[in-house]
């Protein structure tokens, strides 16, 4: 990173993506959003061009409005029912 003020901006960004990320209702949405916004922020974690920097916070600001958009209509949307890799796994008794 370049500056500490964009170190913390990225950091900002990165964990607004996970948390708009993680309020997608459906399944295979929320874990695409969740693994893009981490593969996306990986890629580029040893950037140290400023110019290169700063266009990829723009892009970045500019996919989380797209992200929050998508959380706001995906809640107006849900059919209430969890897929089965969802539901949490009651353990066994022995």
């Amino acid at each position: 990173m370049a500056t500490p003020a964009s170190r913390a901006q990225v950091l900002s960004l990165y964990r607004d993506f996970m948390r708009y990320g993680n309020k997608l209702a459906a399944y295979n949405f929320r874990s695409y959003a969740i693994r893009r916004s981490r593969d996306g922020f990986r890629a580029h974690a040893n950037e140290s061009d400023a110019t290169k920097i700063a266009s990829l916070i723009n892009k970045a600001k500019q996919d989380l409005e797209m992200v929050k958009r998508q959380a706001i209509i995906s809640s107006l949307y849900t059919s209430g029912q969890k897929l089965v890799i969802e539901k949490p796994v009651a353990p066994r008794s022995a």
